[in-house]
């Protein structure tokens, strides 16, 4: 049997950790076994794998120590490739420097710096910091010079230029070397009519609530979902024909997954607007099987690795 250590927050136990997965896992000779925090990681195990989503000094001490003694333990993901994706302001810098194969399509990521030149209204302000609570997640929706001061004396910021992106989102999910795209509704197109009916004296409004807005107009209007397939169809294809993420080896990271927009004035533009570590995986068809596998690839891959280097100890 392997054994898969697992510290992660709650909601994540809940969600993750669902008996579909333990089964399953169980079948194919692998236990997944619940890290307790309040007691040092020493004193628990063997492991041949932890997976893991919390952070801090002592945590990471932990691990280093772990690493350390038991060199045969696969730690996933190292704490300090995580810390990268905890900063909204650099977190998708890697995305920029990656030479991707494109063709006819592009990948690039909004404009998010107020000093750059050509950023404008309307933007997104999301909080620098991602620690995994709700508030970390939530956004705004700023569109005038006055809702970007007011929203700046509330909390460090980062701001992200809206792109117009037909009313879908694309969740890929990354797995090691398995890759899954996954369909979600977001905010419909946003025109300036639409702000003019919003008090701009405020300047800003919350994500959600810009969300009804535009729902109610589009209805207004009897717009129409056939569009959306269409685009649903081409980024899914896109993603798996492009084998898009070399994102794990400029990260060093394996369990994440990246939200990716289509240019709704034009079609062959992606913009990936935001990278997240170990997200909601239920939302990924057949989790249960690709986590196995990929436990089962990780722990093997580690035991051959530590043969061959023995193997060359004994030649010597």
């Amino acid at each position: 049997m392997y054994r898969i250590g697992y510290s992660l927050f709650p909601k994540e136990v809940q969600s993750f950790i669902q008996n579909s997965l333990l089964d399953h896992a169980k079948q194919c000779g692998i236990d997944l076994i619940e890290i307790d925090p309040t007691k040092p990681l020493t004193q628990q195990g063997p492991f041949d794998c932890i997976i893991h989503k919390h952070n801090g000094s002592d945590w990471n001490n932990q691990l280093q120590q772990l690493s350390l003694d038991h060199p045969n333990v696969v730690v996933i993901d190292p704490p300090q490739a995580i810390e990268h994706l905890h900063n909204r302001v650099s977190m998708l810098d890697v995305v920029s420097n990656l030479k991707i194969p494109q063709g006819n399509q592009t990948f690039e990521v909004p404009k998010q710096r107020i000093e750059e030149l050509g950023l404008k209204f309307p933007l997104i302000a999301k909080p620098v910091s991602v620690d995994g609570s709700a508030k970390s997640h939530e956004m705004f929706f700023v569109f005038n010079e006055n809702g970007l001061k007011k929203l700046k004396l509330k909390k460090p910021i980062m701001m992200q230029e809206f792109v117009n992106h037909s009313g879908v989102i694309f969740k890929v999910y990354v797995v090691g070397d398995h890759v899954k795209c996954v369909k979600r509704s977001s905010l419909s197109d946003i025109y300036k009519e639409t702000l003019n009916s919003v008090a701009e004296d405020e300047g800003f409004l919350l994500f959600s609530k810009i969300s009804n807005l535009v729902e109610k107009n589009d209805e207004a209007e009897g717009g129409s979902s056939n569009e959306v397939e269409g685009y649903c169809y081409g980024a899914e294809k896109l993603v798996e024909e492009a084998k898009m993420p070399p994102l794990e080896f400029a990260m060093g990271l394996k369990l994440f997954n990246f939200d990716l927009i289509r240019n709704s004035r034009d079609g062959n533009k992606y913009f990936v607007i935001d990278i997240n570590y170990f997200p909601g995986y239920v939302n990924m068809l057949e989790y249960e099987s690709i986590f196995v596998d990929f436990f089962y690839d990780v722990v093997q891959e580690k035991r051959k690795k530590n043969s061959d280097g023995e193997v060359e100890l004994d030649v010597k």
